[in-house]
């Protein structure tokens, strides 16, 4: 049978620290601090943790499409709205949930060789228009659930291509390594979707690593919000910047490390410290970067282990390097690295973070 994650859990694209900052500007509403708190409590009746062989339902050869439409109630999946095969409904969020997911899929098959999420054929499975006023997308284990904004949030929609990338990410680290969710480990988990999340949108896009934007979750911002998105990889701290929503707090570089037990010691900050050294690689050694950068940090991800420090990681894109025969990029590599306060080692853990409270 197929690699079983030890530990599944509710990943949601909007980090907790952007809730905190709109409960903070908005005292007397409560549905940022809601939102958070119903995302988290969902992982207790996830059917990927009451059930881990849910995951494995309709495996076969395809790893098919099957897009709900919760219409505004809190339930997964919700109705029927459109299967692998079928026509587009005219509903945008539905069908940019089925082409979206498309993208994905045909990003790791053509890619990288895989059959889907699990590498086994496991649907893929998407609900839209979860709940009123819900102001988050996330993975839940085994399958994707778009929240519906309000028609006062500062988010215009949750369905973007690479919002979809980086969520369903999220599934396939946890079955190509179930890399630890805290600290170091748990920034990489984070940066991992949000390299592949944008790698898909590039290729979509037919894009170079010069012609990107690199930016995480483009578009989810209303019109009036100072701001181009969640995160931005090469210019950590730079994606907004409103009175509305505050000031994007990503580090760039590790003298800045936010050393910190809360938000499971930092993995939605400390993320923007290893974005930057990929994004300045990708652009460093030019062309698309899906095709020797993303291949690196693939293969990579499969080798580091389960607690991986910032440095072990960087060790083992080194080493996936030298596997793959991209040994003309490492000066490339190895500078991108040190360019954020890095210096790649088999053997240096985290001991910047705090322990776990």
């Amino acid at each position: 049978m197929p690699f079983v994650p030890r530990f599944t859990r509710v990943h949601g694209v909007i980090p907790p620290y952007v809730f905190e900052a709109l409960a903070a500007r908005n005292p007397l509403d409560p549905r940022w601090k809601l939102t958070e708190a119903k995302t988290q409590l969902l992982l207790a009746k996830s059917p990927a943790l009451v059930n881990p062989t849910v995951r494995f339902i309709g495996a076969g050869p395809d790893a098919v499409r099957e897009v709900y439409d919760a219409k505004g109630q809190e339930v997964q999946p919700g109705d029927r709205a459109r299967f692998e095969g079928d026509a587009a409904t005219g509903d945008k969020e539905v069908d940019n949930a089925y082409d979206f997911t498309g993208e994905v899929r045909a990003f790791y098959r053509e890619v990288h060789g895989r059959n889907g999420i699990n590498a086994n054929g496991m649907k893929f499975v998407s609900t839209v228009n979860y709940g009123m006023d819900y102001e988050n997308a996330f993975w839940d284990g085994s399958q994707m659930t778009y929240g519906r904004p309000g028609t006062d949030s500062p988010f215009a929609t949750f369905v973007l291509l690479d919002v979809c990338g980086h969520e369903i990410t999220h599934g396939v680290t946890e079955f190509v390594g179930d890399i630890e969710y805290y600290g170091q480990p748990g920034a990489l988990n984070e940066h991992l979707s949000d390299v592949f999340g944008e790698l898909i949108e590039q290729r979509f896009k037919k894009q170079t690593a010069d012609q990107a934007d690199w930016v995480v979750g483009n578009g989810i911002w209303r019109p009036g919000v100072k701001g181009v998105g969640l995160r931005h990889m090469l210019k950590p701290g730079t994606a907004y910047n409103d009175p509305a929503v505050g000031k994007d707090p990503q580090p760039a570089h590790m003298k800045d490390y936010m050393k910190m037990s809360g938000d499971n010691g930092g993995v939605h900050y400390n993320s923007g410290i290893p974005n930057r050294a990929f994004a300045l690689f990708a652009i460093a050694i030019g062309g698309y970067a899906w095709e020797k950068a993303g291949k690196i940090w693939y293969a990579a991800r499969a080798t580091c282990g389960r607690k991986p420090s910032f440095a072990q990681f960087a060790y083992h894109t080194v080493e996936a390097a030298k596997t793959l025969g991209f040994t003309a990029e490492l000066p490339a590599l190895t500078k991108a690295w040190a360019d954020i306060g890095v210096t790649p080692s088999k053997t240096a853990v985290d001991t910047d973070t705090p322990a776990a409270v």
